[in-house]
């Protein structure tokens, strides 16, 4: 199978810049990453084995992408971007998130969260992938996407209550 590069850049810009920029919440940051993961495509692209689809392929390069950005601007000590929170639903991991104080113990939580829980919910909340997509990414059922999802977040939130308490 033979990528045209040009023709996927076209057809497929906008998914990963908007797949980034909800992530980021940064315009700047998300054309940053997008135009890294284009170049890491072209780069990569003989290792593209077509078990996914090119937009999962590429979501998935931009997501690992923007968590080493993420990990690069946390050792330089400029902190975690504030996002605004007026939600009053209870306060599950996703909205925790949000919240600038409370980021960080979720997302200490989640670094030593067990795979495929923590890339999975990841994936959901941080890159807002549905079920289907993270499926496809891991080459599995979209069941297995939802319920490992749910068990992750109950980890999540097991550990946030044990914290608070």
């Amino acid at each position: 199978m033979k990528l045209e590069l040009e023709e996927i850049y076209k057809t497929y810009f906008q998914d990963v810049y908007y797949f980034v920029l909800a992530m980021s919440k940064d315009p700047h940051i998300a054309e940053e990453i997008t135009q890294e993961t284009f170049f890491k495509a072209l780069k990569g692209v003989k290792h593209f084995q077509g078990k996914c689809s090119i937009k999962s392929w590429l979501c998935q390069i931009a997501r690992n992408e923007y968590i080493s950005y993420t990990r690069k601007k946390h050792r330089t000590d400029q902190g975690l971007t504030e996002q605004a929170y007026s939600d009053g639903k209870t306060d599950g991991p996703e909205q925790r998130m949000l919240r600038k104080d409370e980021a960080m113990t979720v997302y200490q939580i989640l670094h030593y969260l067990d795979e495929p829980y923590k890339e999975v919910f990841t994936l959901k909340v941080l890159g807002e992938l549905n079920y289907k997509e993270i499926a496809q990414i891991f080459g599995k059922q979209e069941t297995w996407a939802r319920v490992t999802y749910h068990r992750a977040r109950v980890k999540i939130q097991d550990i946030l209550e044990r914290r608070s308490t």
